[in-house]
């Protein structure tokens, strides 16, 4: 993996709905530098640059992740939490990207630093007008400060 800077980090176990949100980025031109991982370690190690991710600069950090909540080996909430424990990584934006609507989950999410919590609509159309709001916001509209 190259070290060049990522727009978005999507981590998402389920193969179609990566799909439908990576056709959704394109589909709107907000999929520049975009990587997708499966797990939640994947995303830890491909924040703190560690595995195949190693190659990678910590200061180079995405964007915006687009974090689905239930994943394999390591919860999004998990993934949340170490992202906001490090003070290299605690200002990434995180939106916990997800199918559910459990108020703990929500409230959860929130004490913990979360940026935004977005159900994923079941029809494609909505889904994608979800998937483009949540990618123009982060990648257009929103201003970060500048790092030192």
């Amino acid at each position: 993996m190259s070290d060049q800077p990522v727009n978005i980090l999507l981590v998402e176990d389920n193969p179609h709905h990566a799909e439908l949100a990576m056709r959704a980025l394109k589909m709107h031109n907000l999929a520049e530098h975009f990587v997708w991982v499966k797990t939640g370690e994947d995303a830890i190690d491909f924040i703190f640059c560690r595995g195949e991710f190693a190659s990678r600069t910590i200061g180079h950090a995405p964007k915006v992740v687009l974090l689905d909540l239930k994943l394999p080996k390591k919860s999004g909430l998990d993934v949340l939490r170490e992202i906001r424990s490090d003070e290299r990584t605690k200002d990434i934006p995180v939106v916990m990207l997800t199918t559910s609507r459990e108020q703990k989950d929500i409230v959860e999410g929130h004490n913990l630093g979360l940026n935004g919590y977005v159900v994923k609509p079941d029809d494609f159309e909505k889904f994608a007008e979800a998937i483009r709001s949540v990618g123009y916001y982060w990648l257009v509209l929103n201003q970060q400060p500048k790092k030192k």
